[in-house]
């Protein structure tokens, strides 16, 4: 996969994210969990097919890609900031889910 077009991927889906915040009727929370269950279940659909399900072994592989996709955009965010002389310790831990 070309990261030009993963980043073509995620700022669409952002687009289409920020779209639904602003009509107004969805909170950023609700269309953040909306865009966790679709990649849930496109992520299922591409391992095992439109009849196919995970087993925990399937979960465990999709929950690290995730994490780890987590863990790289923080890094990342947090480097950002850190340049641009930005305090970054007051968003660390105290989201609510």
């Amino acid at each position: 996969m070309s990261q030009e077009k993963k980043i073509e991927c995620v700022n669409r889906f952002i687009a289409l994210a920020n779209e639904m915040t602003a009509e107004g009727d969805s909170p950023p929370a609700v269309v953040s969990s909306g865009l966790m269950t679709a990649c849930a279940v496109y992520s299922t659909y591409v391992v095992t097919g439109n009849d196919g399900a995970l087993r925990e072994s399937g979960i465990e592989k999709l929950t690290k890609l995730f994490g780890d996709e987590l863990v790289t955009l923080q890094a990342l965010k947090i480097e950002r900031a850190q340049r641009e002389g930005k305090d970054v310790s007051a968003a660390q831990d105290n989201q609510s889910s």
